[in-house]
């Protein structure tokens, strides 16, 4: 039962964090909200974030706005996580992200750093959270995934805690929880087969890929991708979000490799391409599609967008 069917509510946990340097949250955190109606993320107009979770300890509320004037961020967090939440944050907000000896030649990727002082790799250390959303976006539009991964959060994820519940966020289900969603539910909301069963594979191991966030980046790929379903792409999508890699590339993705070729040398590119492309700036390849799409540099459009597939069952 959580306390909006009637347990007493946690006083709220509070602290702040000074990293000495500017912080940009959303841009930082922005890889974490699936799309604009993503009901474990909200984002106000003045750049307050809040974002729920399901931590080791419980469900909880996190809300973080950014006091550059005072060279900090203030945190409040509310459930019965609030406090592993609270704690979270610097890595979160990337304190484990070292861009030491990135230091780009090319013009369009040295303005792209200079104008993202405040941001860095996150690091959420919750691993399942980041793979059944990635495992959602395997191989369809964002505006398909995103309308998924709402309808899953709204219909099975726990009320937030806190004025998360007046604000209708959701956190997200527990592995357990994903595990057990009847493989019509998971049609419903748009997801086909193939893409539920990678999320319910890898519920059913959370455990072992919780302890991937403890592992160096080789490992926690082949742990990740010990389980059907998982591939390259996907093994990268959870090591940017869960484990901070800064070096965890989007190979496999429908847009990445001609974004980034494009934006680099005026041509889009394939993987191949895209990896001899890359690779002068390990350990940094991720860095520099990330601040690429901060930048928005991405290639002119000549054709019509996809569109959402209509034959799987909606609401």
């Amino acid at each position: 039962m959580t306390a909006a069917e009637g347990e007493p509510e946690l006083p709220p946990t509070q602290s702040s964090w000074a990293p000495g340097r500017p912080v940009a949250v959303h841009a930082t955190l922005a890889t974490l909200r699936r799309g604009g109606g993503d009901p474990a993320y909200r984002l106000e107009r003045d750049g307050t974030v809040w974002r729920t979770c399901r931590t080791p300890l419980g469900p909880a509320t996190l809300r973080l706005s950014s006091a550059p004037a005072d060279g900090e961020v203030r945190v409040t967090a509310w459930g019965a996580g609030a406090g592993w939440a609270v704690d979270a944050v610097p890595d979160l907000l990337g304190r484990r992200d070292d861009p030491d000896g990135f230091a780009p030649e090319h013009p369009v990727l040295r303005d792209a750093w200079r104008h993202a002082p405040g941001w860095r790799v996150p690091r959420t250390g919750l691993v399942m959270e980041a793979l059944v959303a990635a495992a959602i976006e395997q191989k369809v539009t964002g505006q398909e995934a995103f309308a998924g991964w709402r309808a899953l959060v709204l219909r099975f994820g726990e009320v937030a805690p806190g004025p998360g519940r007046d604000l209708g966020m959701r956190v997200v289900p527990s592995a357990q929880q994903w595990a057990q969603i009847p493989s019509w539910e998971w049609l419903r909301a748009g997801v086909d087969g193939a893409r539920s069963a990678t999320a319910v594979r890898a519920a059913q191991v959370a455990g072992r890929l919780e302890q991937t966030v403890d592992m160096d980046h080789a490992q926690a790929e082949r742990r990740l991708r010990s389980v059907a379903g998982v591939g390259v792409w996907t093994a990268a999508e959870v090591r940017q979000r869960a484990h901070g890699d800064a070096d965890a590339v989007s190979f496999g993705d429908y847009h990445q490799a001609k974004n980034i070729g494009w934006a680099l040398t005026g041509t889009p590119v394939d993987d191949d391409g895209l990896a001899e492309l890359l690779e002068p700036y390990r350990p940094h390849r991720y860095r520099v599609q990330r601040l690429l799409e901060l930048a928005g540099a991405t290639r002119p459009r000549r054709g019509p967008r996809m569109s959402p597939r209509t034959h799987l069952p909606r609401r």
